[in-house]
């Protein structure tokens, strides 16, 4: 593929507003886990300053900047992480039900703005027709927070360690397999990473793209077109 120099400027646009909405929309992740847990009695976040949101208190150099850096420029699905808010789970009040609560909590978030941005973009489309063309990159900017958020929000539901799916399931454990599940999380983001997104390059299948093309992709065409499933 060629660029010329307009096109390098635009590509390179388009990667920086990515990445500046994958912070925020992490931030906004990371700060509803926390927050959910202060509620549900563990002020760990609250007292080590992370209920801010302030992007840069809860910046991960690799999750945050340079992951979704590297799936623009793949031409996948982006999402990225931000640095996990800390939580104490023997605080909680209720620990099983509210881990779950706690982990659910994120998602939700990152579901409650792609609706919010959702609302927005249909906003400014129907009161300004024209915005697609007289205002492309508002209109872009929009679209893509809506569908970065809905991939964070089904990414992080994929029940595998240590995505916030897999509290569910941390949910039925108990003695030496609930054990084992808290050292598994330590050390799964690496390795899901390359399980779920370069293991298809080799196995010519792409599971994760479609999973996406299922729940982000169809939520996305309903929340701006108001297409059907």
């Amino acid at each position: 593929m060629y660029l010329t120099g307009a096109g390098v400027l635009s590509y390179l646009l388009d990667a920086v507003i990515t990445v500046a909405i994958v912070m925020w929309a992490a931030t906004l992740h990371e700060v509803a886990h926390g927050y959910t847990a202060y509620l549900c009695g563990d002020s760990t976040a609250k007292d080590e300053g992370r209920l801010s949101l302030n992007p840069l208190r809860h910046l991960d150099p690799f999750g945050s900047v340079v992951l979704p850096l590297v799936m623009v420029l793949l031409g996948g699905p982006v999402f990225g992480y931000a640095k996990p808010v800390p939580y104490n789970p023997w605080r909680l009040r209720h620990r099983r039900r509210d881990e779950v609560l706690v982990a659910l909590s994120g998602p939700a978030s990152n579901l409650v703005q792609a609706a919010v941005g959702a609302l927005v973009f249909r906003a400014v489309v129907a009161l300004w027709p024209m915005a697609l063309f007289q205002a492309p990159l508002l209109v872009q900017v929009l679209a893509d927070y809506v569908w970065v958020n809905l991939v964070l929000c089904f990414f992080n539901l994929i029940p595998l360690p240590p995505l916030d799916g897999s509290h569910v399931i941390g949910f039925f454990l108990k003695g030496r397999a609930l054990d084992a599940y808290y050292q598994v999380q330590r050390y799964a983001m690496p390795v899901l990473i390359v399980v779920l997104y370069l293991l298809p390059d080799f196995l010519h299948v792409n599971p994760l793209g479609a999973y996406f093309d299922v729940t982000a992709g169809s939520l996305y065409d309903v929340m701006l077109w108001g297409g059907g499933l």
